[in-house]
């Protein structure tokens, strides 16, 4: 799957997991999903082990190209739908700015989410943020509810820097 960056001139650096760290994570999730008496089905285990194997943003078009490996794509809906509910159970997150998705690998249910995202490499780091609270206080006086909190910043890793 291609980076979401710009072309910079240098190589890019791989953030995604692999091997036993990613049978790991799978295996997580599965239980997470148990726990929550949700089932991770095989469409939605293979999106999720996408995700976690670029361990950067990815669109979901090329979810869908990816998806049956050597085989045909998956058609567009099982995609959306495994995204959908990996978004719900707070396996993944949606990038607006990129119109992409990336694993969340934070345990806590309903956590703010703040990215830092590589304009030259597309490397996305989340981060716990500390104003989550004061916008979260802010919505409530103004009469709102708030459902969820993302923040995402733009710039360039410390490897594209150098």
């Amino acid at each position: 799957m291609a980076h979401t960056g710009s072309a910079c001139g240098h190589d890019h650096h791989n953030h995604g997991v692999a091997g036993a760290a990613l049978a790991a994570e799978l295996h997580a999730a599965e239980a997470r999903c148990s726990a929550a008496d949700q089932r991770l089905t095989a469409p939605r285990r293979r999106v999720l082990e996408l995700l976690l194997q670029a361990g950067q943003p990815v669109k979901a078009y090329d979810l869908i190209s990816t998806f049956g490996g050597d085989g045909p794509p998956a058609k567009p809906p099982t995609v959306y739908r495994a995204l959908d509910f990996l978004e719900k159970q707070g396996f993944a997150h949606r990038i607006e700015s990129l119109n992409a998705y990336v694993a969340c690998r934070k345990e806590a249910d309903g956590h703010a989410a703040a990215f830092l995202i590589c304009d030259c490499c597309g490397a996305t780091r989340e981060i716990e943020p500390k104003a989550s609270a004061e916008i979260i206080s802010a919505g409530a006086a103004a009469g709102y509810a708030l459902t969820a909190v993302t923040i995402e910043a733009h710039g360039l890793c410390a490897d594209c820097r150098s």
